[in-house]
C-alpha cells in the first residue's frame, strides 16, 4: 500500500483492517483501525456521515489486525514519515464491535513498541459509555494507557440531536454516560457543524451546546474541543457546509467562557 497517495478514506470501505490517511485533526499521517471492513454497523445515522454503502465478505480480527498495523508502520519509518497517531474510527462505532477491546490493548502494545511519540485515538460517538464493561475499559485507557478519547457531541438539544445524529439512543441517556465519562476521565469533545436541509444550527441549539460544554468542563477532565464542518463528501443530501465564519463563531463564543487553558480549535 502506498502511504503517500491516500488522502481519505475509502481504503476503508474496500475492507481494510488499517487505512492511513493524512488527516486534518491529527496534524499529519493517522493510521485508521477498522473494526467494520465488511459493512457500516453504527449507532448513529448521521447525514453527514461520510461512510458510503458498501458490503464485503471480509471479517475482522486482530491478528490480521496487528499485522496489517505492522506493515503499515514499518513502510512509514521507510519514507522517513512520521506516524502521528493510531486512530480507532472506521465502518461505524468502534466501541459496540465485540473486536473492540483486545483490538483497543493489540495496538497499545504496537504502538508502544514500534511509534511511542504517536497518540493512541478512539473517535466516539459515546454510545458504548451505556456499557459498563466499555466505559470501564475507556476509563482505564484514558487514565493509564494515555488514550485520547474524542467524543462526538453534535447537540445541546434534543431537537438538533434528532436531526444530527438519527439515534435510538434517547438524549438524555447518553448526556448523562458523557457526563459520568467527564467526572473521572481525559476526553476530547468533538463537534460537527453543518446545516440539514438548508438550515444552520438555530441560535437556541447553540447556546444550550455552549452550556452543556461549560458542565462537562466543570470537573477538570476537558482536554479539547474540535469544531469541524462538513468538508467530505456523503452519500445523504440532507447535510451541506456552513461558512467557516459560522464555526469561529461559535469557536470564539465557547473560549470566552471555558479556561484558557482548554484549546477550541476549528477545522472547516
Amino acid at each position: 500500500m502506498n502511504i503517500g497517495s491516500i488522502e481519505n478514506h475509502r481504503g476503508r470501505e474496500g475492507g481494510a483492517l488499517v487505512y492511513p490517511v493524512y488527516s486534518r485533526r491529527s496534524g499529519g499521517l493517522s493510521l485508521g483501525v477498522n473494526l467494520f471492513p465488511d459493512a457500516k454497523v453504527c449507532t448513529f445515522d448521521c447525514p453527514y456521515c461520510e461512510v458510503f454503502p458498501f458490503k464485503t465478505d471480509i471479517s475482522f480480527s486482530v491478528d490480521p489486525m496487528a499485522a496489517a498495523l505492522r506493515g503499515v508502520i514499518a513502510e512509514a519509518r521507510a519514507r522517513r514519515e512520521a506516524v502521528r497517531d493510531i486512530c480507532f474510527s472506521g465502518n461505524g462505532e468502534p466501541t459496540i464491535s465485540p473486536h473492540f477491546p483486545a483490538a483497543l490493548l493489540a495496538a497499545a502494545k504496537i504502538r508502544d513498541e514500534l511509534v511511542p511519540d504517536a497518540a493512541l485515538v478512539v473517535i466516539t460517538n459515546g454510545t458504548g459509555l451505556l456499557n459498563a464493561q466499555t466505559f470501564e475499559l475507556l476509563r482505564h485507557a484514558a487514565t493509564g494507557l494515555a488514550l485520547k478519547l474524542w467524543l462526538k457531541l453534535d447537540a445541546g438539544t434534543e431537537d438538533w440531536y434528532a436531526k444530527m445524529d438519527r439515534s435510538a439512543v434517547l438524549f438524555d441517556r447518553l448526556i448523562a454516560a458523557i457526563k459520568a465519562f467527564a467526572a473521572i476521565a481525559p476526553f476530547t469533545i468533538q463537534t460537527m457543524l453543518c446545516a440539514i436541509n438548508g438550515a444552520p444550527p438555530p441560535a437556541e441549539e447553540a447556546a444550550a451546546w455552549e452550556r452543556l460544554l461549560r458542565e462537562l468542563a466543570a470537573p477538570g477532565h476537558l482536554t479539547g474541543v474540535q469544531i469541524y464542518g462538513k468538508a467530505r463528501p456523503s452519500p445523504g443530501l440532507d447535510a451541506s457546509p456552513v461558512p467557516a465564519a459560522v464555526l469561529e463563531t461559535r469557536a470564539a463564543s465557547l473560549r470566552a467562557v471555558l479556561p484558557e487553558s482548554i484549546p477550541v480549535e476549528v477545522f472547516p
